[in-house]
């Protein structure tokens, strides 16, 4: 977030999805409160280091990392928060103090803090007891989030119940203390959101969001019966195509089928990070088809798609629109069409936390082809990634951004095998950010402190990267002649 932006919520101070908590060296319950309020609402940024006032105080910078730590524990047991959720806040410096940003999305669960629900009216949290009220804000959920829609007549053998083991030991393959282990089957169905009950009709059963996870495809066709994904291979016919896959399957089985179209027809680039071979192509498709799968708007009669041509590639899905602009690092806003399914993904490691694809698309894509990707919110929400089999971010041929011929010290994106991926990324972040501390460049470009501080060494070697001042109040100088 730039300061101006920064100063203009300061000004305009606390709203319905604006609020500021002092927070001296933790987080107090009335920040939980706000997060509750939030997800039952529109959502909202919450702003730690900061008086009700809009007087800037900052956070104790060596607490800042604990206060977050703390926060995503809290907000992740289920007997402080209900259901829990994944928030990810992030640390702002701002006039030499540091502020914690804690964006909320809104939630398609009516969320409890201590068993006590929050609404947000106006810049207050208020508690709501009366059944009437909380019947209200499950019916409101209900009507935003389709996938929370229940199906009465639904039941266990219209699902997959086949799959749930490969589920497990998906959850289980990262974290072997998920919470899953030791459920039941039911136990996981219902902890994962997908048995509901409609607060409008009375109606219990299994909601929408189940049924395109494990429902069976004849039982999803009948639910949604324009739901397909059509993936395209043209780069000899424009006219028709090269290969078709038809993918009418679960959401599960469809990301695996995807993913094998994906590594069929696209060139796999020789890459290295952290010394490892590591799949470009991959991860750039992971990240789009993830997006087409759970994102989309189930309700819609548009078809989605995956294309691969000569020259790019594209993902496009129906989409309930947010703002309708180019999404960027810079202005992308987490805000899940499908929280349930999301979850549901981040859970089996098959998504990561909110808000990465988009940084990694716009990462893994310009390494990849050497240009940038679009990503465009519409009613019909569009990725594209364009491709170029000549280009070689290693050897830098193709088309480089910046001549060959540029010196060592001139370190733009294209400072050739002087400059590795993690060195290239920290250059970046600090012409934006001199006066960033080691830990904000390992925050910034999701390493770990190890890693960024042998980076940051490789180039004082190199003469690319010099620090000016003291320790707590100096600054960093990126040394370029362009």
């Amino acid at each position: 977030m730039d300061t101006s932006k920064f100063e203009t919520i300061l000004s305009v101070g606390e709203t319905v999805a604006v609020e500021f908590k002092r927070c001296g060296g933790k987080t107090e319950d009335d920040t939980y409160e706000t997060v509750c309020s939030f997800l039952n609402r529109f959502g909202g940024d919450i702003y730690l280091g900061v008086k009700d006032n809009g007087e800037v105080l900052g956070v104790l910078p060596k607490a800042a990392r604990d206060i977050i730590k703390n926060f995503i524990s809290m907000v992740s047991n289920p007997a402080v928060l209900t259901p829990t959720v994944y928030l990810a806040p992030e640390i702002l410096n701002y006039k030499d103090k540091k502020i914690i940003r804690i964006h909320v999305p809104p939630s398609s669960e009516v969320h409890s803090f201590k068993k006590v629900i929050y609404d947000r009216v106006d810049d207050a949290d208020i508690k709501v007891t009366a059944t009437g009220k909380i019947a209200q804000m499950y019916i409101r959920k209900q009507s935003i989030f389709t996938e929370k829609r229940v199906y009465p007549y639904v039941h266990d053998g219209d699902l997959r119940f086949d799959i749930l083991p490969r589920i497990r030991r998906l959850a289980l393959n990262r974290d072997p203390n998920h919470q899953w282990k030791a459920m039941s089957d039911a136990e996981l169905l219902r902890s994962a959101g997908l048995i509901g009950e409609d607060k409008a009709t009375g109606d219990k059963g299994y909601n929408l969001a189940a049924v395109m996870l494990l429902g069976r495809d004849e039982v999803i066709k009948s639910v949604s019966p324009a739901y397909r994904t059509d993936a395209l291979l043209r780069k000899v016919n424009m006219d028709r195509y090269d290969d078709r896959l038809i993918v009418e399957t679960n959401l599960i089985d469809s990301y695996d089928l995807l993913m094998g179209f994906a590594a069929k027809h696209l060139l796999d680039k020789f890459y290295l990070e952290d010394d490892r071979r590591f799949s470009l192509s991959s991860a750039i498709s992971r990240e789009m088809l993830v997006n087409c799968l759970m994102h989309r708007e189930f309700s819609s009669s548009y078809i989605a798609q995956f294309v691969i041509e000569k020259d790019r590639m594209y993902t496009a899905n129906a989409n309930r629109a947010e703002t309708g602009e180019m999404i960027t690092p810079d202005n992308f806003r987490p805000n899940p069409k499908n929280p349930i399914i999301a979850a549901f993904f981040r859970n089996i490691w098959m998504a990561d936390e909110l808000g990465s694809g988009v940084r990694n698309l716009y990462r893994y894509g310009k390494i990849y082809s050497g240009q940038t990707p679009k990503l465009i919110d519409g009613d019909v929400f569009r990725i594209i990634v364009p491709l170029d089999d000549n280009y070689s971010f290693d050897a830098l041929i193709g088309k480089p951004q910046k001549p060959a011929s540029l010196s060592r010290n001139n370190c733009g994106i294209n400072c050739g095998i002087n400059c590795g991926i993690n060195e290239r990324a920290i250059l970046e972040f600090l012409k934006e950010q001199p006066s960033a501390s080691q830990e904000d460049i390992a925050e910034a470009i999701g390493k770990s402190l190890r890693t960024t501080q042998a980076a940051i060494r490789s180039l004082k070697g190199k003469d690319l990267l010099t620090r000016e001042g003291a320790k707590k109040n100096g600054r960093w100088i990126v040394k370029r002649t362009d």
